[in-house]
């Protein structure tokens, strides 16, 4: 699966662990997560993550 990371602090969100702390259970696609979810470190939008290399 693709993993996405914050352009803004580094965190790197993968599908196959999701966001336990945010209620986001494995395996919800980065396409898939609620628009208004953020960053689980920084706040900063979907839109500041890019696909990680």
């Amino acid at each position: 699966m693709i993993r996405y990371i914050c352009s803004v602090c580094g965190y790197i969100y993968d599908p196959e662990v999701g966001d336990p702390e945010n209620a986001i259970h494995p395996p919800t696609r980065f396409e898939d997560l609620p628009e208004d979810w953020a960053c689980p470190i920084c706040g900063a939008p979907k839109e500041e993550f890019v696909v990680a290399e």
